[in-house]
């Protein structure tokens, strides 16, 4: 459903552990693509920062088209809602699909209305990291926008810095990110979120 990187797993609770929670969710239907492996990179910044993360990814975005007027809510649903809900911050990532972000993660995007009678409604107070990928820079820069778009209608704060991933070259080997600036770009988001989480709570 959900894969916890840190082996501490989300829940509307408090948690014994007072280290601040960063949520990853996106990526694509398919294990391993680009953006769930720069998410994934992000993410273990994130955790390396001081974080609690837990990632949101493949068959966890497997979600049935949001609908406002149902209140019914699969298993995978409720699990991305209320760790959201618990979260100090998110990361998120999407592929470029036609010049913006993909169905698969906006509809899950979209389950964060059943956020908006909380006390800290959608995603309030909360940084967030915006990673998008493409076959060329021109959908990279416009889903990047989308994205930061939807995190301002959401009442969330996109870091200072927004990562984009040409992969019209091969960026991902056996896993990995070979480039050592990306992976560096995407390693000082992971720590902006983490740093403002922080000081927020402080």
């Amino acid at each position: 459903m959900s894969t916890v990187l840190s082996g501490h797993p989300a829940s509307g609770a408090p948690h014994a552990d007072d280290r601040p929670l960063v949520v990853g969710l996106g990526g694509t239907a398919r294990r391993g693509s680009s953006s769930e492996v720069c998410l994934r990179t992000a993410l273990e910044a994130a955790e390396q920062a001081g974080a609690r993360v837990e990632l949101f990814s493949a068959d966890a975005l497997d979600l049935p088209m949001y609908q406002p007027a149902s209140s019914r809510r699969t298993e995978r649903a409720v699990a991305l809602v209320e760790a959201v809900r618990a979260c100090d911050g998110l990361i998120l990532a999407s592929p470029s699909y036609h010049g913006n972000l993909s169905g698969l993660v906006k509809n899950a995007l979209d389950y964060f209305e059943d956020l908006r009678d909380d006390a800290r409604p959608y995603l309030e107070g909360r940084a967030v990291g915006c990673i998008t990928c493409a076959a060329g820079w021109q959908g990279t820069v416009a889903t990047l926008t989308s994205l930061r778009g939807i995190v301002h209608a959401l009442r969330g704060w996109p870091t200072p810095l927004g990562v984009t991933v040409n992969s019209a070259t091969p960026v991902v080997v056996d896993g990995a990110i070979e480039d050592a600036g990306l992976r560096q770009r995407l390693g000082l988001l992971g720590e902006q979120v983490v740093g403002f989480a922080h000081a927020r709570r402080g």
